[in-house]
């Protein structure tokens, strides 16, 4: 089975009878495997699109938490949003916690904002 030159797979055939296949056995057989090799590509692309929709949901989702984050710690510390990021950031990085989970820690509310350290955030970013 190929693709513009490239092998992407094989095909076995199996008949009862032994020999050489005639002219209509082969063009058939080239028809089924054109037909398998349509099959897997479009396979492969489905995969491929299912992949990519789930990394960007995920990438989507993980945004929406850190921003909900920002607000929150920005609403109870009276700091702008860049400031709010640059606590969670360092938060984060000190604890070595995912952004997104320590993020939603804080939006569930399991982290308080008054627990968020303020070591290693640079001065111009308090």
């Amino acid at each position: 089975m190929r693709l513009r030159g490239r092998i992407i797979g094989a095909l076995n055939l199996f008949r009862t009878a032994q020999g050489p296949l005639d002219d209509s056995d082969t063009v058939v057989a080239q028809g089924l495997a054109d037909v398998a090799t349509i099959a897997v590509l479009q396979h492969r692309t489905s995969l491929d699109a299912h992949t990519l929709n789930s990394q960007l949901s995920i990438a989507l989702n993980s945004r929406i938490i850190i921003e909900q984050a920002k607000g929150m710690v920005s609403q109870t510390t009276n700091i702008d949003v860049d400031q709010a990021f640059a606590r969670l950031r360092a938060y984060s990085r000190n604890h070595n916690e995912g952004l997104t989970e320590m993020a939603r820690r804080i939006v569930e509310r399991e982290l308080a904002v008054r627990d968020l350290d303020w070591a290693q955030v640079p001065k111009s970013r308090r």
